[in-house]
């Protein structure tokens, strides 16, 4: 199990062993290893109890406090503590990503749109839906494939 966890879901010892004196400490289990109800992802340790989803390697907190972390994390920020900007989740997204949608009340009046070039991804999706090809799309407005793609896939999750 220890293995396991090391290698193939990238838990450092620091991290084991910060999830190991948690589990004994404060909820009273001795041997965390051998639960059903333990689970892992990207480096951390989680065990699901009570039908929430404890982070082992934090302390006990929440996981959904680290989904709301990542959401927060897509927002941009005046001066003054203010949002001003969010760059959603592309479906499939992972948080290290680049942020290429942004939804600012700045441009196009708060709709989606590619933020490099500040083309909306709903006028994007109306031409791939009007039988354009994705290639001649990225052409006429100077954008690559890659950001016609993430266009279609907001557009379609959203």
């Amino acid at each position: 199990m220890l293995r396991a966890l090391r290698t193939e879901h990238g838990v450092s010892l620091k991290e084991l062993r910060q999830a190991l004196e948690y589990a004994e400490r404060e909820l009273g289990i001795d041997r965390l290893l051998l639960r059903q109800d333990l689970r892992s992802k990207a480096g951390q340790i989680f065990l699901e109890r009570y039908g929430q989803l404890i982070n082992l390697s934090a302390s006990g907190q929440l996981a959904m406090r680290q989904v709301l972390d990542q959401h927060l994390n897509r927002v941009t920020w005046d001066r003054a503590k203010f949002p001003i900007r969010l760059h959603p989740f592309v479906s499939g997204d992972s948080v290290t990503e680049s942020r290429v949608i942004a939804i600012d009340p700045g441009i196009a009046f708060g709709r989606p749109v590619l933020i490099d070039s500040g083309i909306s991804t709903a006028a994007i999706v109306a031409r791939i839906d009007a039988g354009e090809h994705p290639t001649a799309v990225a052409a006429d407005y100077g954008v690559t494939e890659a950001d016609i793609t993430n266009a279609i896939l907001y557009e379609r999750a959203a």
